[in-house]
């Protein structure tokens, strides 16, 4: 790691080439996340089913299948159609209303973001 330390203002301040910075930041992170997932705050995809999440329509797809619902289920918890469920799996409806994706969410215990094609 190449460090350069500088003085501004009677304040000493470390400097790293900015690709060695982003690494520290991307190694915090993924630290942070697997602190979640060992606290089972945060939902992580086991190594056997990464297949299945890969080959998966969309990440509301892989995650209904995952927790052993349909999409009758689903729909049911977020207030919505099975039809509903099915066009936003298949792809074919793109912009869903954020408080339905809420209650996906929250009834697949994920994040919002865990849903999000991208």
């Amino acid at each position: 790691m190449t460090i350069e330390t500088i003085t501004r203002d009677g304040r000493r301040f470390v400097v790293l080439p900015e690709q060695e910075y982003q690494d520290l930041i991307d190694a915090r992170d993924a630290e942070a996340a697997m602190r979640a997932v060992a606290s089972g705050a945060m939902s992580a995809i086991p190594a056997e089913a990464m297949d299945a999440y890969l080959n998966a329509p969309t990440p509301l797809a892989f995650w209904r299948r995952h927790r052993g619902l349909t999409q009758a289920d689903l729909a049911e918890a977020a207030d919505v159609s099975q039809a509903y469920i099915a066009q936003i799996e298949g792809g074919t409806r793109r912009a869903v209303d954020i408080g339905i994706m809420v209650r996906l969410a929250r009834r697949l215990d994920v994040r919002v973001d865990d849903l999000v094609d991208g």
